[in-house]
């Protein structure tokens, strides 16, 4: 089976064990009956986060162990291998057995109560594919947990080309022999620009505009390939495991619009002004559209600043990981994850010093979740910010999507997200400092309370 993160990640969890071969995999958007439900899951990622190398020229590459042209390659042998319906089964069955947070579910779960459960379903023959599916679709429904479900072969093919690269394709990370990654081309929307130029399925990307991609995450490179719809971005591609490389002029079609709105506002009888921030969701372009923003608001004299997660159901949450470190001290813990799998314990952390040091004002709402959560709890347990107006919505659970051997898939609940200050966000939420907006003189007072206990 085949690990698939919602948002990408660089060094998603390797599990080693031969029941369960796993590999990081692509963005995905999944489909839930409510929109809050539908937009907070979406959020969900697998647990490594990004690190990212910083943008220089493109550099060479070491040799590589080269498969014959006629060979198939691991993936395409494994799966070519033919399942049995019961072995299907067991395979969901052993993905929620190991990986599986048991505070995600209404029902009491432990491994002894899923063992009987494997038992009982497995003493009779699965006659057939559908059979095996509803089975799994029932195991799953058992858990308790909204958003651990199965998804049909067609449904994880849909969600296999989800684009946000605005190209038209999907990219995958795959650790090399040398500890870094590479960046493989999972799917392809056809007749997309990307496919229309001449990229196919499995090629590796190698450069974005004669930058060098190597060791960098699939959410850092489907930044670098979005831009103004009808441009051209270039990228050089290695087509299957032995070449050739080539270079390709593609023509940007999908763009991911900007979700950042911004205002410079004068307060009255005061020379001092507020720059005011609206994030309505975290994709690809809100990291880049944001630091935009706050560098024109800081240029036109913005002496705070109001950031406004109201109504953000989350997103992408890589991208509020990086915008909540935009905010941060270096070393500063921007949220921890928890769950039962070691790989999926982490601690996540800002690599570089603030881009911003000014008093932060972060507006939310019982609307206000999953990334928006992370974004709001990091920056207010960091006394970087108070927070203002509602209790959040409570959405901190991790999902992973696992890719069976038929082509199904599974969605998985494997972890949770904990704040710096060690709370759990899952239903819980986060309790604002304000209901109303204070002055921002004592809200600067607040910030400096909290530092100072902070310190002691």
């Amino acid at each position: 089976m085949r690990l698939l993160p919602y948002a990408p990640s660089p060094r998603s969890p390797q599990h080693s064990r031969a029941t369960r071969r796993t590999k990081p995999g692509p963005p995905c958007a999944l489909p839930f009956p409510d929109a809050l439900r539908a937009a907070a899951a979406a959020a969900a990622i697998s647990l490594s986060l990004l690190t990212g190398d910083a943008v220089g020229a493109e550099r060479p590459r070491g040799p590589e162990l080269c498969l014959d042209g006629g060979a198939e390659t691991k993936e395409e042998v494994r799966r070519s291998e033919v399942v049995t319906n019961e072995q299907l089964v067991e395979e969901a069955w052993e993905v929620v057995n190991e990986g599986f947070l048991p505070d995600a579910g209404t029902r009491p779960w432990s491994p002894e109560m899923w063992m009987k459960k494997k038992q009982d379903i497995l003493q009779t023959s699965i006659r057939s594919r559908s059979r095996a599916h509803d089975i799994i679709q029932k195991m799953l429904a058992n858990l308790g947990d909204p958003y651990t479900r199965f998804l049909s072969p067609s449904e994880f093919s849909k969600m296999s080309k989800y684009d946000m690269t605005g190209i038209g394709l999907n990219l995958r990370e795959i650790p090399d022999d040398n500890g870094s990654s590479k960046l493989m081309v999972l799917g392809l929307i056809l007749d997309g620009p990307a496919h229309s130029a001449g990229v196919r399925q499995g090629d590796e990307l190698l450069s974005v505009n004669g930058i060098d991609v190597m060791g960098k995450s699939a959410f850092e490179v489907s930044s670098m390939l979005q831009g103004p719809k009808d441009t051209f971005v270039t990228i050089k591609v290695k087509h299957g495991n032995c070449g050739p490389f080539e270079s390709l002029k593609v023509q940007r079609q999908l763009v991911a619009r900007t979700p950042v709105f911004y205002r410079l506002e004068k307060r009255e009888n005061e020379d001092s002004a507020i720059g005011y921030i609206h994030i309505k969701e975290f994709n690809a372009v809100a990291k880049k559209d944001l630091v935009s923003a706050l560098k024109r608001l800081q240029n036109s004299g913005a002496s705070y600043f109001v950031l406004d997660l109201r109504d953000n159901l989350g997103g992408l949450v890589q991208a509020g990981i990086e915008i909540a470190k935009l905010f941060l001290n270096k070393g500063d813990t921007v949220i921890y994850t928890a769950g039962r799998d070691r790989q999926v314990q982490n601690t996540i952390v800002a690599e570089r010093e603030p881009l911003i040091t000014t008093p932060l004002m972060v507006l939310v709402n019982n609307r206000t979740a999953s990334a928006s959560e992370i974004v709001a709890s990091a920056l207010h347990d960091n006394c970087k910010a108070v927070l203002v107006g509602e209790k959040t919505f409570g959405k901190g659970l991790i999902q992973s999507v696992f890719e069976l051997h038929d082509g199904s898939g599974i969605v998985v609940t494997v972890g949770k997200y904990v704040t710096p200050n060690q709370k759990d966000i899952n239903g819980n939420g986060i309790e604002p400092d304000y209901r109303r907006i204070p002055d921002f003189n004592e809200a600067t007072k607040y910030l400096s309370r909290c530092r100072s206990k902070e310190l002691s």
